[in-house]
């Protein structure tokens, strides 16, 4: 006889296990676990929730008046080569980080459950937008990639919102298919099919890097819900596939991953030059950096110096602690993520709130890759930081969607304790009645 069989054995008989949620769902991670709920007053979890968003909103704050810092000083020289200004690229960041700051307020406000229903809806819309972008009449083109849908005054890349879309619409499926997560098929039907069209729609669009990142946040979204190793394993091993495929596929990715990435030295002023000119910034900048303002590789030496790799002026200007200071805040940024997921009082929410904050880690982890050549250069941008209106603005609003996760725990709380109020009450009054009907009636 097992362990596992002596202590049912020794388990009265009749006797319920101490969780039946946990007995009949699968083994998931506590992280999602439908376990049973915290109880907590009101006050308590107003002020766990107060704390949270605190801890969520602060580096928040911080990394977008760092990046719109940095893009002033990284993209002065570009924009007036460009544009006549050196402002023009914090003018147009400014506008951007008003209007995301104003979905973030909006998305907080919402109850996060609206996401569940506006998760198809928004891959229906998002979709022909991708298509749009593609089209040479409709798109714009940019360093040969098809992204941007220019509408005049402002570039909309519809990619950027597709990332909300896949985590609320994978979040929504797992929800819905909790207790069937054990078998593939359901697994399967719809994410990979959903998911393949739109991983093959981004890689029209010659975009590695945004295919990276959303592939790989709907992989550690399956983890944290549980699924069986095995299988993610085996998706893994196709995705490998399939990404060695594309790259080796391509000329210019295939040049980006050997000369670029493995050996840069072998063509440094060719395909090697914009991660050397980067790696050169990083190492110029000491422990204190040369000065706000005072880069020298911004001049025309470090392409894409306010956008991809406004890391490297970072490290360059601010020096090292200027660049762990980014880093701590990004730290603080996903611990939020990670805290808010946990106490999440829902599964939906708790699948909302880790796909989110895998979404901003993964991107964070995968711009920093390249620019420090752990990682081939891809072209992601540094959330909240990196040069990019629809990507700010989308990011905004997806910690707003946090925020709103967080808010409603104390909601939450606040309904089961008027629930307990009003059966506590209920239970006096019964105790009342049944005691007057045994004494009889008072004379």
């Amino acid at each position: 006889m097992t362990g596992r069989e002596t202590v049912r054995a020794r388990r009265a008989p009749g006797r319920p296990p101490r969780d039946a949620h946990a007995a009949e769902a699968p083994p998931h991670l506590r992280l999602v676990s439908p376990s049973r709920p915290r109880h907590r007053s009101p006050e308590d979890a107003a002020r766990d929730q107060r704390r949270t968003i605190v801890v969520l909103l602060v580096p928040t704050c911080v990394l977008t008046v760092v990046g719109l810092t940095m893009i002033l000083s990284a993209g002065s020289i570009s924009a007036v080569e460009g544009y006549g200004t050196s402002f023009w690229y914090f003018d147009r960041q400014l506008i951007y980080a008003v209007a995301g700051l104003l979905a973030m307020i909006v998305a907080w406000r919402l109850p996060h459950t609206v996401w569940q229903k506006l998760a198809v809806p928004m891959l229906v819309v998002i979709v022909p937008l991708m298509v749009i972008a593609l089209h040479p009449s409709r798109g714009t083109a940019l360093y040969g990639a098809s992204r941007w849908i220019d509408l005049g005054p402002v570039t909309l890349q519809p990619a950027e919102f597709l990332k909300l879309a896949v985590v609320a619409f994978v979040a929504m499926v797992l929800a819905n298919k909790w207790h069937k997560l054990d078998d593939p098929l359901h697994l399967l039907l719809p994410i990979a099919p959903v998911m393949l069209v739109l991983s093959f729609l981004v890689i029209l669009q010659r975009d590695l890097g945004t295919t990276v990142v959303l592939c790989g946040t709907v992989m550690l979204m399956l983890f944290v819900a549980g699924v069986r190793l095995r299988y993610l394993g085996w998706t893994a091993a196709i995705g490998l596939a399939g990404a060695a495929l594309l790259i080796f596929g391509e000329a210019y990715r295939r040049t980006r991953f050997v000369d670029a990435f493995l050996n840069p030295w072998s063509d440094p002023k060719g395909s090697g030059f914009q991660l050397i000119q980067g790696l050169i910034a990083l190492g110029s900048g000491g422990w204190t950096g040369v000065g706000l303002g005072a880069s020298r590789q911004k001049w025309d030496y470090l392409p894409n110096a306010h956008s991809d790799f406004i890391f490297a002026i970072i490290g360059e200007e601010l020096g090292l602690l200027g660049a762990l200071f980014v880093l701590a805040m990004f730290g603080l940024l996903i611990y939020a993520g990670i805290r808010i997921a946990v106490r999440a009082p829902d599964t939906f929410g708790r699948l909302l709130a880790a796909g989110i904050t895998a979404w901003i880690g993964l991107q964070t982890i995968v711009n920093l890759g390249s620019v420090t050549g752990l990682m081939p250069i891809t072209g992601v941008p540094l959330p909240l930081v990196s040069f990019g209106g629809t990507a700010l603005v989308v990011t905004l609003a997806g910690i707003g969607v946090l925020a709103s996760v967080a808010r409603s725990v104390a909601s939450v709380a606040r309904s089961v304790a008027r629930t307990g109020q009003t059966r506590t009450g209920q239970t006096r009054s019964g105790g009342r009645t049944r005691k007057a009907r045994r004494d009889g009636p008072q004379r």
